[in-house]
Formats: structure tokens, C-alpha cells, sequence
């Protein structure tokens, strides 16, 4: 389970995940001087700490290294929702108090990963048996799967304004 990052970390990740390339201590360090006094060796310890938890890898280049992100902000965003998300006594409720904290361009892009998945669930259903899928009871046919509306027909999402379309903006 990931930890979440402490704010040096996150600094330091965020170049790394931006940059999108191997990069050198020297090279963040240049990069957060201009937010913060920050010492050469408070960065090399931190990208460090972040080999040894696994977030970068690391390979020689001479005497220093270059670090490179093990894997993306949205994997690692994605990770820390789904541990607190987890930990919850009542995942449910867990998920109505967050879904009411989104701002609407954030129920916006919910409702386009929801769509994205939805998308998905018919081709891994047609891998399992009938009998296995929630849909269908034994001896029953599977229920067929509705079609996902485009986002400029979908109606407004149970918590949007009223009248704020999918996409956002009023009708």
C-alpha cells in the first residue's frame, strides 16, 4: 500500500512526473531553489528515500545518478484514494462525502471514467459463464448491458446544479 508523500517528496515527485525523463539531483535542485532555499544534499537524500521506497529507479551516470518515476501522479493518486477508500468502516458512505466535496468539473471527469469503464465491463463479462455474472440468475439469460450515453446526452449527475448538463454547462 502506497504512503502518502511528504511535502519534500511531493516536490521533488512532481518534477520527476513532470519532467517525464531521467533527471539528475542537480537538475531539481536548481528547479526548487527558485520556491525555497534547499541544500544539494537534502535533495539527493530525499530522491534517495524515494529509491528505497520504490517511487524512482535509479541508474550511474558517472559519479551522480539520473531517477526516473517507477510509475505515474494518477497511479499514485489513484492508490492513495483507493487505501483510504479501503480503510473506511462504510465504504459507501465514504464515496457520497467525497463525491459531494468534487468541484463540478471534477463530477465531470468522474462521469467520464465511469462511462470509460462501463465501456470495458461488457468484453470482461462475455469472458465468464452466464451463471457467473451478477446479472443473470441460473438458468436465465444475462441481462443485456445499456449502452453508455455520449456525454452530450447524459443528463446532470444526481448532485450537479440544476440545470448543468454532463458536459458542464447549462442547457
Amino acid at each position: 500500500m502506497p504512503r502518502r508523500l511528504g511535502d519534500l517528496e511531493d516536490a521533488v515527485m512532481t518534477r520527476v512526473w513532470e519532467w517525464n525523463r531521467p533527471v539528475t539531483v542537480r537538475e531539481v535542485l536548481e528547479d526548487l531553489q527558485k520556491e525555497r532555499s534547499i541544500a544539494y544534499t537534502t535533495v539527493m537524500t530525499v530522491l534517495d528515500n524515494l529509491h528505497q521506497k520504490g517511487w524512482v529507479r535509479r541508474e550511474a551516470e558517472g559519479r551522480a545518478y539520473r531517477y526516473e518515476a517507477v510509475s505515474t501522479r494518477a497511479a499514485y493518486a489513484a492508490a492513495l484514494m483507493n487505501e483510504a477508500w479501503s480503510a473506511s468502516d462504510n465504504p459507501a458512505a465514504a464515496l457520497v462525502a467525497f463525491f459531494g466535496m468534487m468541484s463540478p468539473e471534477q463530477r465531470h471527469a468522474l462521469r467520464d471514467a465511469v462511462r470509460m469503464v462501463q465501456v470495458d465491463e461488457p468484453a470482461e463479462d462475455a469472458e465468464r459463464p452466464a451463471e457467473e455474472t451478477e446479472e443473470s440468475t441460473p438458468g436465465e439469460e444475462p441481462a443485456a448491458e445499456a449502452a453508455p450515453q455520449p456525454a452530450e446526452e447524459a443528463g446532470p449527475a444526481e448532485g450537479d446544479e440544476p440545470g448543468a448538463s454532463a458536459t458542464g454547462k447549462g442547457r
